[in-house]
């Protein structure tokens, strides 16, 4: 798997199949971060991270703080491994379930969400993320694409992907 595009384009991260994780697909991160073509997102929020790829790829495309919020300790080890090839990004990395995160978090410009499908309730998830974004800023959720939408969410497909989009305007 490679960065897509950015200061940090090809830039390969290394992953396995024997994670717990199912990254975002190539084709499904190029048209998120295509639609974000002025990308002013300074602060970026990764939550269930799994291999980190989408915090990296805003890295790629100007943003200066990530946060992976990961519990699975080996992803999680995985993506500080990764981070080292990134130079001049202050990454921090937290081990622990989403909900406990949010409880104590702080506001982001951009939120990125891809949790396990089918194991949890999207609107309530949503709604505490909701209240974690700073204004103007974007909160895009990744889910399975039978669910149906919900806070009237922006709807976008790719295969069997449907992405949320709620802007903070």
């Amino acid at each position: 798997m490679n960065i897509l595009a950015g200061r940090f384009k090809g830039f390969p991260i290394k992953t396995t199949s024997k994670m717990p994780y199912r990254p975002t697909k190539s084709r499904v991160r190029k048209s998120l971060f295509d639609k974000m073509i002025l990308f002013n997102y300074d602060t970026v929020l990764d939550l269930f991270s799994g291999s980190g790829i989408m915090g990296f790829e805003a890295a790629s495309r100007g943003a200066s703080k990530i946060t992976f919020v990961e519990k699975h300790s080996k992803s999680l080890n995985f993506i500080r491994d990764n981070s080292t090839k990134f130079n001049g990004i202050d990454f921090n990395f937290i081990k622990t379930d989403v909900f406990t995160y949010l409880k104590n978090s702080i506001n982001f410009d951009l939120i990125f969400a891809d949790p396990p499908y089918g194991r949890f309730d999207l609107e309530p998830l949503t709604i505490s993320i909701l209240e974690h974004l700073n204004r103007n800023g974007k909160f895009i959720l990744e889910c399975e694409k039978n669910q149906q939408s919900i806070l009237d969410a922006d709807v976008s497909d790719y295969g069997d992907t449907r992405i949320l989009t709620w802007t903070n305007s």
